[in-house]
């Protein structure tokens, strides 16, 4: 299996490359920089491999929700690169891919995920490790005041992301993660990566015009009065 993964959900951009298993990346937290390093970074890590993007299964991308600017600029890529090359693309969601990272960075299990969304809301995703080692989502992802959030059963959670940087106190309200916080944690295309292999292997792959971004929600500014 061979596949190439990129990330611009909030201030982080990064690519991957899967080699069966194996990854490599490029990453650099480099806000306002992601249309202008993403292509080379996707280049270089299939230099440095010896491969062309005609040798790859598939392509993927963490496809939201996140920062809307950030998000339109993976989706736009990753359709281009593969119309040119006629490759299949593996839409990830970006808080399952902050998930996966808390598994394969520090062993946790069970994964509170949350964005800042800006005006007192979060992106919030909860996810569980399965047998295959795939965080698998036990709620549907959502944009929620960060007060409100749907916490599933169990005691064995942490928390990653930005939004607990952002609200932590209030989360902590609904639900107080036992094994932690990662809140400077960020998405890494290898996260994407790792779980774009499991799903192309469930045949979640789509065509390039159905690699779309997931915002969650359109409202972008509060509303003047």
């Amino acid at each position: 299996m061979k596949l190439l993964a990129i990330d611009t959900t909030e201030d982080a951009c990064s690519a991957a490359l899967w080699l069966d298993g194996d990854h490599r990346e490029r990453f650099e937290i480099a806000p306002r920089r992601h249309s202008e390093l993403i292509l080379p970074m996707m280049q270089a890590l299939l230099d440095d491999a010896g491969l062309s993007l005609t040798q790859l299964d598939a392509l993927a991308f963490a496809r939201g929700p996140g920062a809307f600017t950030g998000l339109r600029i993976a989706s736009s890529v990753i359709q281009g690169v593969s119309f040119g090359a006629d490759l299949p693309v593996v839409p990830v969601s970006s808080l399952q891919a902050l998930a996966q990272d808390a598994w394969s960075a520090h062993g946790r299990v069970a994964v509170l995920s949350a964005f800042d969304a800006r005006m007192n809301e979060v992106y919030w995703g909860a996810y569980r490790l399965d047998a295959r080692e795939l965080m698998r989502p036990l709620i549907a992802e959502a944009v929620v005041a960060a007060g409100a959030v749907e916490v599933p059963g169990g005691t064995d959670w942490c928390g990653a992301g930005s939004g607990w940087q952002a609200y932590g106190d209030v989360l902590a309200q609904r639900c107080a993660p036992e094994h932690g916080v990662f809140s400077e944690a960020l998405v890494h295309a290898r996260a994407v990566a790792e779980v774009a292999a499991t799903l192309f292997q469930e045949g979640a792959a789509v065509t390039a015009e159905h690699a779309l971004p997931v915002y969650l929600r359109d409202q972008v500014a509060w509303a003047k009065r």
